[in-house]
């Protein structure tokens, strides 16, 4: 009872005084507004734009079949339409120049048999869908035994992100004329079961790297099997689908093999370019100190 008593007692002094500090204190009020105006905001549903769901493109999309044969089902229905209405109306069977229902009539056969051939188009030719293929060859791990271990460990994550976040099977780096690393899935060789060895003084020597060397930009093979160089790389699996050419400077050369038709996206051609100066720099400086190390 008598913590009741002091609320009821002590609430109206409190709004009281409150209200005096108010009229007399700008910064008060300015508080007092700024929490008002929070306090009713909270209560203001979001008024932006929404997503909106396009239902006539989901519905294609899950009834293709039913779309691509739509404009024969039209032209037939218009086609027996014509025939119907001129049997029906008993207009001459033999068409009549002078005639403006002749002409009508003409006109939309011609409609007709064009949506029915448009239709037959719709059905025959289809987007051809690409999906990964399993690569064929042998799984490969040959790290070149120069190499330190900060090298090593960094050359392996770039192989562990790539193969993670891409559509990458195989990754080939060739540094001053010596294979670096060859990992993932390699063409078979003739003995059986080993992976075929890069020749790397003949990889560097070869038109597809020497000119990607030479212009220092990165070289995009989207559907590997249109491009004659597809020769020079007989390392990476038979059926590899795109690969990424990626120069180390002016020594080196970074090969990504993927096992999707264009997979790699323009930002995962950007990822490498990015990850192809950092091994650069990296295989650079290991250069340089075994180079020091020697002459000591």
């Amino acid at each position: 009872m008598e913590a009741g008593t002091i609320f009821r007692t002590a609430t109206p002094w409190n709004l009281k005084h409150l209200s005096t500090l108010h009229r007399s204190s700008p910064t008060l009020r300015l508080i007092i507004n700024i929490k008002a105006s929070s306090s009713s905001d909270s209560h203001v549903r979001y008024k932006g734009p929404k997503s909106r769901r396009d239902w006539v493109a989901d519905w294609v999309s899950n009834n293709d079949d039913t779309v691509r044969s739509l404009p024969i089902y039209i032209g037939g229905a218009a086609l027996l339409a014509v025939l119907c209405n001129r049997a029906v109306s008993g207009i001459a069977p033999v068409a009549d120049a002078s005639s403006s229902q002749s002409r009508a009539d003409l006109l939309t056969l011609g409609l007709a048999v064009t949506n029915i051939l448009a239709g037959l188009v719709w059905l025959t030719i289809r987007p051809k869908s690409i999906s990964p293929v399993n690569p064929l060859g042998v799984e490969c791990r040959r790290i070149s035994s120069g190499l330190s271990e900060t090298a090593i460990s960094e050359l392996l994550w770039v192989w562990k992100s790539v193969s993670t976040a891409t559509c990458c099977r195989s990754l080939v780096v060739v540094y001053d004329c010596c294979v670096v690393l060859q990992i993932g899935v390699a063409t078979e060789s003739s003995n059986g079961g080993e992976a075929l060895v890069v020749d790397a003084a003949k990889l560097i020597q070869q038109l597809l790297c020497r000119g990607v060397m030479k212009t220092g930009a990165q070289s995009y093979l989207a559907n590997l099997s249109l491009y004659p160089g597809r020769s020079e790389l007989p390392f990476l699996p038979p059926n590899t689908q795109a690969v990424i050419l990626q120069p180390l400077g002016k020594k080196g050369i970074l090969i990504i093999g993927g096992d999707t038709i264009r997979g790699f996206t323009s930002s995962d051609q950007a990822w490498v370019t990015f990850l192809g100066e950092k091994l650069d720099a990296t295989l650079e400086n290991f250069t340089i100190q075994s180079t020091v190390q020697n002459r000591v």
